[in-house]
């Protein structure tokens, strides 16, 4: 993962109410949820939520898709896992064994 990719994403997850958003999706699976579910558990304001959404979205963190009339918000795990790798891969790495 590049440098760059990985720091927009830490950035977008920095951010206190953007960190519950994407917490709450998580926990939530590879079905989503509703964006009206998000807005009702964690009592954020539509327009504040849209923008919070359209972040983690340009992050790469987060993928939306419509079902009818309903948007869904859905983590995108491989994403998830190149962040967590980016660490975990360089755990230890100047240790001598």
């Amino acid at each position: 993962m590049k440098l760059e990719v990985l720091a927009k994403a830490l950035k977008e997850l920095g951010h206190p109410t953007r960190l519950a958003i994407f917490k709450r999706l998580v926990k939530s699976g590879y079905q989503g949820l509703a964006v009206g579910v998000i807005q009702e558990e964690l009592a954020i304001p539509g327009s504040t939520l849209s923008h919070h959404i359209s972040s983690l979205v340009s992050a790469g963190l987060i993928k939306q898709r419509r079902e009818g009339r309903t948007l869904f918000c859905v983590v995108e795990y491989a994403r998830l896992q190149a962040v967590i790798s980016f660490f975990q891969d360089e755990c230890c790495s100047d240790v001598e064994t």
